[in-house]
């Protein structure tokens, strides 16, 4: 092989390695910047996802007010005040920036970012970023390559368009919260705000696949994530069962009606565990950890068209079980079967547990803003081996990046941030 051949081979293997420590360092998102328009949970849920992992992230707040979520929850004490747990978590990573989108200079500013940007994430009601001159052909004509992410209710079509959408209205249209509790009872909502997660979690995919694109041919797009679409999305096969067979599936409890056993059982300490036995192999060995051997080839139980046939039977049998041991029993028995079995965790249980402290799933971040001197919250998911996400700072406050930002990106001089402060356009922290 030729010395150039030598060089060129040597070239193409180091540039990757240094490449990934790049990313190693910085994140997999690094370079990236995001522009968040968004307030409430399902826009700022992607910006955190993509901030998690490396994305400049700038989140626009509203002058004077800032983001509601801040007022939402449960809000912890600070040394300067409280603050939500939820706006610590959600607005973690961020760059924050007071910007009045309502105001013509600030809808110029908007746009100023834009065009240094590569993806853009709003989740107002379809025709607001309109109305204040933010349209999608304006920021494409500044930057054809830029990715705006739009989530809304219903989607940016269709006769649902410009209703209002919060992720609880969403959850119901969307068709999981009909299935939702007990039969004899009425619908539950989820603890939880599970349609704007579930929202955020396909604008988070999109933007990606978008950017690739982008990155690919220089030409942008818009991502259109209808929340109700997204819990949709989750119903499984029940289309192709309704149109098929005219099947409606209805609220069953804790059972799961096309596999058994699979259900929740009470403990003998008055505890909960959750048992999947349902496959074939599985159930075996859950007959053998239960010694009783022969429910395996009980002709009720044989196989599990036969076991969702006689699942109350089934069930009586496994909860007789669970009630005549404790938890710690219970699940002993059935790790050392290899049946799939836990505990039904609450949030103190989950922050005690080893395995989630194990996996970084309790993060301490530290914050010189509580007396502690750190905040705890949610770890990063996913996990990734060679390029693994970080939290480097908790939500800060109002308007805290607003000088850095616009100094920075936007050239603005000190006398033309003191102007838009006096007219009510940005509002600048003294840091």
């Amino acid at each position: 092989m030729s010395t150039s051949d030598d060089r060129d081979t040597t070239d193409q293997s180091t540039a990757p390695d240094d490449a990934l420590a790049t990313f190693r360092s910085a994140g997999p998102l690094a370079g990236v910047r995001v522009l968040e328009l968004g307030s409430f949970v399902a826009g700022p849920a992607t910006t955190r996802t993509l901030a998690d992992f490396g994305a400049d992230v700038i989140k626009i707040e509203q002058p004077g007010s800032g983001d509601e979520l801040r007022q939402w929850g449960e809000m912890i004490e600070m040394r300067e005040g409280d603050v939500s747990a939820w706006w610590l978590s959600l607005a973690r990573n961020k760059r924050l920036v007071t910007l009045n989108l309502r105001h013509p200079k600030g809808q110029e500013l908007a746009l100023r970012l834009v065009s240094v940007s590569q993806i853009v994430v709003e989740n107002f009601r379809p025709g607001r970023l309109d109305a204040w001159n933010l349209t999608y052909e304006r920021m494409r004509a500044i930057n054809p390559a830029v990715v705006l992410v739009r989530i809304s209710g219903y989607g940016q079509t269709g006769p649902s368009r410009t209703r209002a959408g919060y992720g609880n209205v969403s959850e119901s249209i969307g068709g999981l919260r009909y299935l939702t509790g007990f039969p004899d009872r009425p619908p539950v909502r989820i603890g939880v705000s599970l349609g704007d997660m579930l929202g955020a979690q396909q604008a988070a995919l999109g933007a990606l696949m978008a950017l690739r694109v982008a990155e690919q041919t220089g030409q942008g797009q818009v991502v259109d994530v209808a929340i109700t679409e997204s819990v949709f999305a989750m119903t499984e096969g029940m289309v192709t069962e309704y149109a098929h067979k005219g099947v409606v599936r209805e609220r069953a409890g804790n059972k799961l009606l096309r596999a058994a056993p699979s259900n929740v059982y009470r403990t003998g300490d008055e505890k909960w565990i959750a048992i999947g036995a349902n496959g074939e192999n599985v159930f075996r060995r859950f007959a053998q950890a239960m010694d009783q051997p022969e429910l395996a080839s009980d002709e009720r139980f044989r196989d599990n068209r036969a076991r969702v046939a006689h699942l109350d039977e089934l069930d009586a049998i496994v909860a007789a079980w669970t009630a005549s041991h404790t938890l710690e029993e219970a699940q002993a028995a059935l790790d050392a079967a290899g049946v799939p079995a836990g505990p039904v965790m609450s949030i103190a249980d989950i922050v005690n547990d080893a395995q989630f402290q194990a996996r970084g799933m309790i993060a301490h971040v530290p914050d010189a803003r509580f007396s502690g001197g750190e905040v705890v919250m949610p770890g990063i998911v996913p996990r990734l081996t060679e390029t693994p996400g970080a939290v480097h700072h908790a939500g800060g406050e109002p308007a805290q990046h607003t000088t850095e930002v616009l100094q920075r990106l936007l050239d603005l001089t000190a006398s033309e941030l003191a102007a838009l402060s006096n007219e009510g356009v940005i509002e600048q922290r003294t840091p």
